[in-house]
C-alpha cells in the first residue's frame, strides 16, 4: 500500500522528501508486527558539495513510545552530493502498532571547509489500512 502523501522539508539547502509504504506481506497484525518501507530523496539545492555522514531517527508508535536510532550513513553509504545532485534510497521499519510516525536528521558536512550541519528529515506518517489516521 502506497501513501498518497509525500512529506518534504528544506534546511541548509538540502531538500528531504519521504513517502512511506505499508507492507502487508511482511506484517503480522495478529502478532502486533506491522512493517513499512519508506523512500527518501535527498536533494542538494545549495551551492556547496556536501556529504551525509550519519543519521538520527526518532520512530514513534501509536502509543507514543519513541525509539531513537542513530548510525553511520544510510543503507551502508555516505553519499557525496554536489550542487543540484540527489540521492535516493529505500529502507524500512517495524512497529508494534498499526500506525506511527518517523522524523529525524541527517548529520552532514560541507566537503570544502568541513562545516557540519543537520538536514531535517520531515515527520511522516506510518499508516496501515488497519487504522485510518495520521500522526504528526
Amino acid at each position: 500500500m502506497t501513501s498518497d502523501e509525500a512529506f518534504s522539508s528544506i534546511s541548509s539547502g538540502i531538500r528531504v522528501t519521504v513517502r512511506s509504504f505499508y507492507l502487508p506481506e511482511q506484517s503480522r497484525p495478529d502478532e502486533r508486527h506491522y512493517v513499512w518501507a519508506y523512500r527518501v530523496v535527498i536533494e542538494n539545492q545549495g551551492s556547496a558539495t556536501v556529504q551525509l555522514l550519519r543519521r538520527t531517527w526518532l520512530i514513534t508508535d501509536a502509543l507514543g513510545r519513541t525509539q531513537r536510532v542513530h548510525g553511520e550513513g544510510v543503507v551502508g553509504e555516505q553519499p557525496v552530493l554536489g550542487p543540484g545532485e540527489r540521492f535516493e534510497y529505500t529502507s524500512g521499519t517495524p512497529l508494534p502498532t498499526p500506525s506511527g510516525f518517523m522524523r529525524g536528521f541527517y548529520h552532514m558536512v560541507e566537503t570544502e571547509g568541513g562545516k557540519a550541519f543537520d538536514a531535517t528529515i520531515p515527520a511522516f506518517s506510518l499508516d496501515s489500512p488497519l487504522e485510518h489516521r495520521s500522526l504528526h
